[in-house]
């Protein structure tokens, strides 16, 4: 439930869910009812639940609503910045929901009968910051990690690989370069000058023309 916290708004929070056929209504039915039991009846008045940060990200975010089925929420509060936490289904493959961070409460979920399916919608936007994978089948647990690129990932857990600093976060591609967190962060904002000294009395001939005959040597001592 990490994508309803602070109304969404992380940036390791799950864009969209990805989940079987055979358990998609009893997925769905469980996920109303955890929002319901995190976040009361009215999230509006829940302190638990956030608002959203401006203006322009809250206009930006009811944009998305038009972009599925509504199956939970979708009431907003453009005085308070409330948009209530909110799920989608039926949603076009290129729907801007699916095509862009959406950093707020809204979760589509998007049904798959096969591996092959829903890695082809993951494909569509590459190398993602955060991957999860919910399983207790080790060899599909294996298989999707290895099947997906991503900065960083969590299995049967979202978003609290952040938390540990043991752990490098960063993303990769399209989703960030480099690493941060405890050491990571050090030498991320450092900058290591690479240095190599040679004596004044080792200067090999090999280093300069001509180079024919010496190219086998050469190529042995770079390699």
């Amino acid at each position: 439930m990490t994508k309803f916290a602070n109304a969404g708004q992380m940036c390791v929070a799950p864009d969209y869910v990805l989940v079987h056929n055979s358990v998609r209504e009893k997925f769905v039915a469980m996920l109303k009812e955890t929002v319901l039991n995190f976040f009361s009846e009215d999230p509006s008045t829940d302190y638990n639940y956030g608002k959203i940060i401006n203006e322009k990200q809250f206009k930006r975010l009811i944009g998305y609503l038009d972009n599925g089925t509504v199956v939970w929420g979708g009431k907003y509060d453009s005085r308070k910045l409330y948009i209530e936490p909110t799920i989608i289904e039926n949603i076009l493959p290129d729907a801007p929901v699916m095509k862009e961070e959406i950093f707020g409460p809204i979760l589509p979920v998007i049904a798959f009968e096969h591996f092959e399916d829903a890695k082809t919608i993951i494909d569509r936007n590459p190398n993602p910051l955060s991957f999860y994978v919910y399983t207790s089948d080790s060899k599909k647990e294996k298989e999707w990690l290895q099947a997906i690129p991503a900065g960083g990932a969590c299995v049967n857990n979202s978003s609290w690989h952040f938390t540990n600093h043991h752990l490098p976060l960063g993303g990769r591609g399209n989703s960030g370069m480099g690493e941060y967190h405890g050491k990571n962060s050090f030498e991320v904002f450092s900058h290591r000058k690479a240095v190599m000294k040679t004596p004044t009395w080792f200067d090999p001939a090999i280093k300069y023309p001509p180079f024919k005959g010496k190219m086998w040597l050469f190529k042995k001592i770079m390699r």
